[in-house]
């Protein structure tokens, strides 16, 4: 069930969030709120794919 909601959250996150990696937006120069995003990212599609 769990593999499921993050499955979901993902397909939501593609939907909504922007993508950084096809702005190539260098993570050095990322405000507090864009690391925010690529965290949040991160941690769904780790989820949803275990």
């Amino acid at each position: 069930m769990k593999k499921t909601i993050f499955k979901a959250l993902a397909k939501l996150n593609k939907a909504i969030l922007p993508s950084y990696s096809k702005k190539q937006l260098d993570l050095s120069k990322a405000t507090k709120l864009q690391m925010a995003i690529i965290g949040w990212r991160v941690y769904v599609t780790k989820n949803a794919l275990k």
